[in-house]
């Protein structure tokens, strides 16, 4: 039972990069792709149905979390806390960021508004890396199980770590290339004009950039937490994850040389769950590495709820992410599927 929620822990995370992971690129590329109010307006009316719905997905992540590993909940948000409230002002800015460029009719508040939206969205896009990369390579906890990390200490990625070292932010970097790429895609397949032509046009540079620092930060992940080669090495099933996350970066590049632009977005997200599911899959079955020694490192079987909780939430869960899904699937026809290639101008 606690391998089936770590599963599906796994799904909502995979679920809100993938989905909020447009909404985030297309606010950090915005001011590349868009010349004028009129095209801002339209970049942004592309993810304006869609963003604050995203964010279910991070809600019910943490929910899961705390209904079946409370331990690991109290263990990590308390040692995450300065990220994860960075991480709140950044979501809170992007918000308001959204709402208020619409209501304000001076021109330099609507600019002010416009960069913040991209500055928030491209700093929570690193944060986000940062925070996958310091889950892979582990946080100084011992025996004790507590931790709080500040925000850096001699930038190593061994020992007594910080939030921010060598490691963790190249994870960032990538993962800002990454669903700048995403966001990218988004635009060809939801846009269309001078918008669609820039967003096309920055695809293979993004494509390439996003390529190769996924290359680098896999083979110095592999330094970095052993554990993750040692279990691919024992158990090969593992590698489908990442074979198959190969394969969509692929597809990805030839669906775009096509002009597929709905299976190229496809492709890119299905690299980013893949590419998840490469890292969870590969630590399983730790939740959370230690830095200090791998004797301290959490496992699913330390870390679960009563078998008898986890028995009841495994039949309501499915209930409640259905409705969750049904409507993130519903909204995305109503609002954006249902018409590819013309954005809505309402924004």
């Amino acid at each position: 039972m606690p391998t089936l929620f770590f599963c599906f822990i796994a799904f909502l995370l995979a679920a809100y990069v993938v989905l909020d992971g447009y909404d985030l690129g297309a606010g950090l590329l915005h001011h590349f792709v868009a010349k004028s109010d009129a095209e801002r307006r339209t970049v942004l009316a592309t993810i304006g149905p869609l963003w604050d719905g995203n964010e279910v997905f991070l809600v019910a992540t943490g929910g899961t979390l705390f209904f079946a590993f409370p331990e690991l909940y109290a263990i990590t948000f308390s040692g995450f806390y300065l990220p994860l409230m960075m991480v709140l002002w950044l979501l809170i800015l992007r918000g308001i960021s959204l709402d208020f460029r619409s209501h304000l009719e001076a021109t330099v508040w609507r600019q002010l508004f416009d960069a913040t939206f991209a500055l928030a969205s491209g700093f929570l896009a690193f944060l986000l890396g940062v925070a996958i990369g310091n889950v892979v390579r582990g946080v100084p906890i011992g025996a004790d199980r507590v931790f709080l990390q500040p925000l850096w200490t001699d930038l190593m990625a061994q020992g007594d770590t910080g939030i921010v070292d060598w490691y963790t932010v190249i994870v960032g970097f990538t993962s800002v290339a990454a669903l700048a790429l995403q966001g990218a895609l988004w635009l060809v397949y939801r846009t269309s004009g001078a918008v669609r032509d820039r967003a096309r046009a920055l695809v293979p540079r993004l494509w390439l950039t996003a390529a190769a620092l996924s290359v680098v930060m896999s083979v110095v992940t592999f330094g970095v937490q052993p554990h993750l080669r040692d279990t691919f090495a024992g158990e090969p099933w593992r590698l489908v994850f990442p074979v198959l996350a190969v394969a969509a970066l692929a597809a990805t590049f030839v669906f775009h040389r096509r002009g597929r632009a709905g299976l190229a977005f496809a492709g890119f997200s299905g690299f980013l769950a893949l590419l998840l599911a490469s890292a969870a899959f590969g630590l399983y079955p730790w939740v959370l590495p230690s830095s200090l020694d791998p004797r301290f490192s959490l496992t699913v079987d330390q870390v679960h709820a009563a078998e008898s909780s986890l028995a009841i939430g495994a039949v309501w869960w499915p209930i409640g992410i259905t409705l969750a899904v049904g409507y993130t699937v519903y909204v995305h026809w109503r609002f954006s599927v249902g018409a590819p290639g013309k954005a809505h101008t309402e924004a």
